[in-house]
């Protein structure tokens, strides 16, 4: 990721994050609509868990520039999430609600470059957590 992206990918999730629980909700709710089969790898309380996708993005975008202090845990993220269940596809289908959500939480906020950059950053971030997962 270049500067650039990593100054609107905080810029733009310190505007989301005041509405973290909306912002959770829409990510959860668009998912489940692109891929119903999803809903059943999640047993337990959707708010806690939508409290849960907060706290890690938010510590993925404070540790864009220093990503490999990070990225251990972004490995057993991954690892764990293939116990879950969770397939290499289904990350594709992540990055769809994801960004849904976050046009939809910044409105024309959500410039090309912020995608650009929203784009880049989920990259890293299913890389590392795929790999950990295919090797699980």
């Amino acid at each position: 990721m270049t500067e650039d992206q990593i100054g609107l990918v905080r810029d733009s999730f310190a505007k989301v994050a005041p509405i973290a629980p909306a912002a959770a909700s829409m990510f959860y709710g668009r998912l489940f609509t692109l891929d119903p089969s999803l809903k059943s790898l999640f047993t337990g309380d959707m708010e806690e868990q939508g409290e849960k996708l907060m706290m890690m993005i938010a510590t993925v975008v404070g540790s864009l520039d220093r990503f490999e202090q990070i990225a251990p845990t972004v490995r057993e993220l991954g690892r764990r999430h293939a116990g879950y269940g969770v397939k290499a596809a289904h990350f594709d289908t992540v990055a769809a609600a994801l960004l849904w959500a976050l046009e939809q939480g910044l409105g024309d906020g959500f410039t090309p470059a912020v995608r650009d950059g929203w784009v880049a950053c989920y990259g890293v971030l299913s890389k590392e957590m795929k790999e950990a997962a295919a090797s699980a």
